[in-house]
């Protein structure tokens, strides 16, 4: 009976042993949760730790100071621990002169961004843009751009017409004409435009020979006493040519 009575101590001592270290461990994990939850709101307090600032990089002409506070308005108002910086990236980027921004954090209260603006190489379909990575892009006009060239067709083709300009323009260059527009029509036809207004008509193929050809014949051409309007290279051999005269008497 003895032993039975010890036995049911122990087992007693066990389970008060068992018991008090749940209770304790219990304790534990509360405090530990409750650390972590005021530590959360601490990091989520936008007193407490603010975003003092906002340091951009990199080269800008095109975006303004406004247009950038602007588009971080409300991000700015989160902590800086809280401020999503993929947000931040994405707001930055949403701008129309902007074509990439990277992000990150600078301890102990700021945010770097460094910025890349679109870099335009020509008009596209008269209200959008053309970037030097034959892209389209939508944007406002801005004061010191440069003059641009004047290119058209598909969104599809955009990087195809702004190779096929850049080839032309070496070519014309080189024997003294300037290229001011290139067309692509949805039928696949090329139209150049020179800077003096002649037109030429290269259709879907052999475009660049054809360009040859208008250069190799020019000279005849330039002796008439009349200005050229158009020039239609559209065939195997041989063009037609379209003078100021007709034109002007057509209308």
């Amino acid at each position: 009976m003895g032993r039975v009575d010890g036995l049911k101590q122990k087992l007693a001592a066990v389970d008060w042993y068992l018991t008090s270290g749940l209770l304790f461990l219990a304790l534990v994990l509360s405090g530990l949760g409750y650390a972590a939850y005021r530590l959360q709101l601490l990091l989520n307090d936008a007193e407490a730790l603010p975003i003092e600032a906002v340091v951009i990089k990199g080269e800008r002409r095109l975006t303004s100071e406004e247009e950038i506070r602007g588009a971080l308005q409300n991000l700015m108002a989160r902590s800086f621990f809280s401020a999503d910086v993929t947000e931040v990236q994405k707001a930055i980027e949403a701008l129309p002169w902007v074509y990439r921004a990277s992000v990150r954090r600078v301890w102990p209260a700021r945010l770097k961004v460094y910025l890349q603006e679109q870099q335009p190489a020509a008009h596209w379909n008269q209200d959008k843009w053309l970037n030097v990575h034959g892209e389209v892009f939508q944007a406002p006009l801005r004061e010191g751009l440069p003059q641009l060239p004047n290119l058209a067709g598909q969104d599809q083709s955009a990087a195809e017409v702004l190779e096929s300009f850049k080839q032309m323009s070496e070519l014309l260059e080189l024997n003294g004409f300037t290229l001011a527009s290139l067309s692509l029509s949805p039928r696949h036809a090329w139209i150049a435009t020179l800077e003096k207004g002649v037109v030429l008509e290269l259709g879907r193929e052999d475009k660049m020979a054809r360009i040859q050809r208008f250069i190799n014949v020019y000279p005849t051409l330039a002796q008439q006493q009349k200005g050229i309007a158009k020039v239609d290279l559209r065939y195997d051999t041989g063009l037609a040519v379209g003078w100021e005269e007709t034109k002007k008497e057509s209308r």
